[in-house]
């Protein structure tokens, strides 16, 4: 059979049969008495051979490989095949997702397009110094997208590029609310830390919705920030979480400042000292914690609070009762 008609057949340009043939990767097996190239059936086969590895990704120096050596095994070729395929399908999603974000950005000119993409690249920077100028960049220049934002936010670990990344979105139009509560679902701890406290930040009733769900989270970090948060917006349901953070001796003088904020009137005071009270009568509670949380009503105003000092001040255990002692001096004083 002919070049032509080799090419028309298996669809392979004479063009790329010719570079074939000089590659060394298939010889016509004959020539014509004119002299033109014929190739047998067995040429014809390897021909799709080779066009079948190609659709695989293989150069024509691994086809040659694959076709001539006798000891070649494909299992190792296969493996960096995937290899290489898995590290393209990223490059190109995160190109998409480039693309994607610019587009989100609604950039007006050419000058927008390319403030967005210097921010982007500056969130993902290796120098957090570059991260952080970014996200403060955010703000004031052309806004970038909250998806980008919530995504640097979370994986931050740098302590003032996390803090710049959480002031840019509490500042964003669209604070990402929603993708940052989906944070405090992930199976790293520390993404769901980031999360809550980024949520902690933000304002508006969608935030507080999630930190009041947060309170009920498997994660006691996370339930630990919710409930600091939310006692700082004076709301009530976190007050069984402060009280359980101060027993356990985690965050425990911020858990107390809390309860001291929440406590505004003489019937909120009193249910904080009743449940404070209630922990230290609980025979499960340790020596440690009991401490903690007699010192803790020392933020507490109201009799209720002073009628627990009191009773406490002759309490068995000797620190706690002098502990006790010592804070109803200091409420007689003032």
């Amino acid at each position: 059979m002919l070049i032509g008609e080799v090419a028309r057949r298996s669809g392979v340009s004479a063009r790329m049969l010719r570079h074939y043939e000089s590659l060394g990767l298939v010889r016509p097996s004959g020539r014509t008495g004119s002299g033109y190239r014929e190739y047998s059936q067995g040429d014809i086969r390897r021909i799709f051979h080779i066009e079948s590895l190609r659709s695989l990704g293989l150069s024509l120096r691994e086809i040659g490989r694959a076709l001539d050596e006798p000891g070649f095994t494909p299992s190792a070729l296969v493996d960096d095949l995937v290899r290489q395929t898995r590290e393209r399908i990223a490059a190109e999603q995160e190109l998409l997702t480039r693309l994607r974000r610019i587009d989100a950005a609604d950039p007006a000119d050419w000058e927008d397009v390319l403030q967005v993409v210097a921010l982007l690249k500056g969130l993902g920077s290796k120098s957090a110094d570059a991260r952080q100028r970014a996200a403060l960049s955010s703000v004031h220049e052309v806004a970038v997208p909250v998806e980008a934002l919530v995504e640097a936010a979370l994986s931050e670990t740098e302590p003032n590029v996390a803090g710049a990344l959480r002031w840019a979105l509490a500042r964003s139009d669209d604070a990402g609310t929603a993708l940052l509560a989906e944070g405090l679902g992930s199976p790293v701890a520390a993404v769901r830390e980031r999360a809550v406290q980024a949520l902690a930040e933000l304002p508006g009733e969608e935030a507080t919705a999630h930190l009041r769900q947060a309170l009920a989270h498997s994660d006691a970090v996370v339930r630990g920030y919710a409930a600091l948060a939310l006692g700082a917006q004076g709301v009530a349901d976190a007050v069984p979480t402060l009280v359980g953070m101060i027993v356990a001796g985690r965050n425990d003088t911020d858990a107390a400042d809390a309860l001291s904020v929440l406590a505004t009137d003489t019937a909120m005071a009193d249910r904080i000292a009743s449940r404070l009270l209630g922990r230290l009568s609980d025979h499960a509670t340790g020596a440690p914690a009991r401490g903690r949380l007699t010192q803790a009503l020392a933020g507490v105003p109201g009799a209720r609070a002073s009628r627990a000092l009191l009773e406490l001040s002759r309490d068995e255990d000797r620190a706690v009762a002098v502990t006790a002692t010592y804070l109803l001096r200091l409420r007689e004083g003032r």
